[in-house]
């Protein structure tokens, strides 16, 4: 675990929920609004570590580990892995909150976190204020519009699919390798933009058998029953009520590939925005200054 002056003056707890146990990072100002910020893989919510510097004065902010990932629990994966499906992730993120005593809030994902955000904002849609996801577009279009370009670009989705134990063993034979390659991918650079005590917590949580397999779940869910709500879903006519906020690196391959604002655009009943930064696709690490202004300006 980061040490105590890393996130100096926020406290930490592991919250029981119906399906894991969550580990929850909360800091800022206790009576103003609250802001929950999801991370993505390979990562854990140090990845906000910067950005919360940036917001603490005018948020409180929640940053749990999603489940499988971190130090919150990680529990093997069901046949249908369903307890990685972003319904079950999200309905931790529903519960966080209210244990901490937040009806409503605020809300920003990043990466996989963002798929997080976009079923929280679905199906607990009267508790999100306003929404903001980063250098993602909807799940279930990015897996419809596949071609050799995209399949190149995020071979990842289709390797971290395949059926168990393949893919754990495979990452498993080096993975500090598989880590710092994603971490500095996807128009990253390099890791340079990734503070050292961060790059540390993610080497530490990341490289055990148990998080790999819990990754690895966390894709397979996307492949399938993550699917299979985003479809019903949409038949049902459901839609993102609040106003979101859609950012995107320049350096990333989401824009390139898709239009990310038209995407979320299509899935939203409210205002949506967007905004390019000149950044690949480590936006809150990259640029954490313009993304604590572009999340201060759209939630205020």
């Amino acid at each position: 675990m980061t040490s105590p002056t890393w996130f100096e003056g926020f406290a930490t707890q592991r919250i029981t929920t119906a399906g894991a146990e969550i580990f929850v990072r909360t800091g800022g100002t206790v009576d103003a609004p609250p802001l929950l910020l999801l991370h993505g893989f390979p990562q854990t919510h140090a990845l906000w570590h910067r950005v919360a510097q940036q917001l603490a004065r005018d948020y409180f902010l929640v940053l749990p580990d999603l489940r499988g990932y971190g130090d919150s629990s990680h529990a093997p994966g069901l046949p249908d892995h369903r307890n990685y499906s972003k319904r079950a992730m999200a309905q931790d993120m529903a519960e966080v909150m209210t244990a901490l005593g937040h009806d409503h809030f605020f809300l920003c994902g990043h990466d996989r976190g963002g798929r997080v955000a976009h079923r929280l904002a679905l199906d607990h849609a009267a508790r999100v204020k306003k929404l903001c996801v980063i250098d993602i577009a909807p799940t279930l279009d990015m897996y419809a519009r596949t071609d050799m370009e995209f399949a190149r670009a995020y071979y990842h989705w289709f390797h971290l699919i395949q059926p168990a134990p393949l893919p754990e063993a495979m990452i498993g034979g080096n993975p500090l390798a598989y880590l710092h390659a994603k971490l500095g991918g996807w128009g990253s650079a390099g890791l340079a933009h990734i503070e050292p005590q961060a790059l540390a917590d993610y080497e530490r949580c990341f490289c055990t058998p148990e998080a790999i397999h819990t990754a690895c779940e966390d894709y397979r869910a996307s492949a399938g029953i993550d699917l299979e709500h985003d479809r019903e879903s949409r038949a049902r006519g459901e839609k993102i009520a609040c106003d979101t906020l859609v950012i995107w690196g320049e350096h990333g391959v989401v824009h390139r590939l898709f239009d990310p604002l038209a995407l979320w655009q299509a899935q939203c009943a409210g205002v949506v925005t967007g905004q390019a930064v000149p950044a690949g696709h480590f936006i809150p690490e990259q640029l954490p200054e313009a993304t604590a202004r572009a999340l201060s300006a759209f939630m205020r």
